[in-house]
């Protein structure tokens, strides 16, 4: 069989292209479980007084505790989700960082539980299955996959619910701040009609906090850790859902389009110097270090890019392709792809197909911008393929795509509306609440460090 490995999967306002990407890395690291079970005790009893692997204690945050457990479980996580090998000096260059983040989550557990801000299992059950969606897993599948990779769902879920509480926390405290006046939006309208062609840029972050100045160095071999494998593969998005400790990490760290005096005056420095996909040394700002990546550049106000929208049928196989032993079934549904290929002529007649053929890839994906299409060959695919012409069977691991393009039409997608700019700024007003709010909890707070113990 032929391989063309590329299909659409659901809606998003940012299409998600997760073919050739383990749907496990990219669910985990949007919500950034850790794995619950610690790792087996070695071959023989331990003497009577030492401690099981996994239960010495490195932190103590207001009464609860944080063990060596959660921390190498949290580097494991890590070491999956970017393809490092699970060593123990991986886990050692990742430990204090961890310890600082599990007790940052911590914090945020508890001034939820003070606040008594509870989270309703159905939210939690819809952002599990929002999760699924942008996956194009069905409805369970989440849960099966982590499952069978040792990830408790009872993590899963906890995790998410930290995640959903700390957002109503922020909400309550700037139920009367959040206000953005229409003054407020007009003036940065304002400012941004004043930069019409200067360049701006679209801005991945990992921001890398360091509370005590003591701690720099971790934070600074931390952060150059996370380089070396950001810039030996590892997924940005995902690592940022991981590590970055701001608002924009479940967004993989994307901070959108953005000017340079916007920017620190020193990340700003590296990214009008950087090419596009680079990742950048670990730069010092207040608070921390940020790590940052150049997705893209333009001209404020002009963008011009090809968006097509189209419609698919998806037909899974049973088992994944061997493509050198092809299975009956697989046979089977080759042909009848054939046969769809053959007889659609209209986005009418793929949309009637695809009701007489459900599967849990949608008949319409969505409004797709082209040159973010992935991978190359696909993208080569669909830019050659007229309006209105169905493509041969694409055939992927997992079963077999056909697709016709509806429409192509150029945008300009560098327009700013009033509604982009009240958003950015809510977004910054939560980012400085949050980590003001943070600040004043460790302050507060207990907090208890025993790194030799771990």
């Amino acid at each position: 069989m032929p391989t063309i490995k590329g299909t659409l999967t659901g809606r998003s306002v940012r299409p998600r292209w997760i073919v050739c990407v383990p749907i496990a890395v990219l669910a985990m690291s949007l919500m950034s479980p850790r794995l619950l079970v610690a790792q087996p005790a070695p071959a023989g009893t331990p003497p009577v007084g030492t401690p099981l692997p996994g239960t010495r204690i490195v932190a103590v945050v207001s009464g609860d505790v944080i063990t060596s457990g959660d921390v190498e479980n949290r580097a494991r996580l890590f070491a999956l989700s970017t393809g490092l090998a699970t060593t123990n000096d991986v886990i050692d260059r990742l430990r204090n960082q961890i310890t600082d983040q599990l007790v940052d989550e911590k914090l945020r557990l508890q001034e939820a539980q003070r606040r008594k801000i509870v989270v309703p299992d159905k939210q939690i059950a819809g952002a599990i299955h929002d999760i699924e969606a942008r996956n194009g897993m069905p409805d369970g599948a989440l849960r099966q996959k982590l499952a069978s990779l040792g990830v408790s769902v009872r993590t899963l879920i906890d995790q998410i619910r930290v995640q959903l509480a700390w957002t109503q926390v922020l909400r309550d405290r700037l139920a009367d701040k959040i206000n953005i006046s229409d003054a407020e939006v007009d003036e940065q309208m304002h400012l941004h009609d004043l930069q019409m062609g200067k360049p701006e840029y679209r801005v991945g972050e990992i921001f890398i906090p360091v509370d005590d100045p003591a701690n720099t160095a971790d934070a600074r071999r931390f952060a150059e850790t996370v380089i070396g494998e950001l810039r030996g593969g590892a997924p940005f998005a995902s690592v940022a859902a991981q590590f970055s400790q701001t608002q924009t990490a479940l967004e993989g760290g994307e901070l959108g389009w953005v000017q340079p005096e916007q920017l620190d005056p020193q990340v700003a420095l590296l990214v009008t110097q950087m090419p596009v996909g680079a990742v950048g040394n670990p730069v010092k700002v207040p608070g921390g270090f940020s790590i940052v990546t150049l997705l893209g550049k333009r001209e404020v106000g002009h963008d011009m890019a090809t968006f097509i929208s189209l419609r698919q049928v998806f037909l899974p196989f049973t088992e994944p392709l061997d493509p050198q032993h092809p299975t009956d079934q697989q046979r089977l549904t080759l042909d009848k792809a054939r046969g769809l290929a053959a007889s659609v002529k209209t986005c009418a007649d793929m949309e009637q197909a695809a009701k007489a053929n459900p599967s849990v890839r949608p008949a319409d994906p969505g409004e797709v911008r082209l040159d973010t299409v992935n991978p190359q060959p696909f993208r080569d695919l669909l830019t050659k393929l007229p309006v209105n012409e169905t493509s041969q069977p694409l055939v992927a691991a997992d079963g077999i795509a056909v697709i016709i393009v509806c429409s192509k039409d150029q945008k300009n997608t560098a327009t700013l509306t009033k509604e982009d700019v009240r958003r950015r700024l809510i977004t910054e007003r939560v980012e400085m609440a949050s980590r003001q709010l943070l600040r004043d909890l460790r302050r507060k707070a207990s907090i208890q460090r025993f790194d030799h113990a771990a």
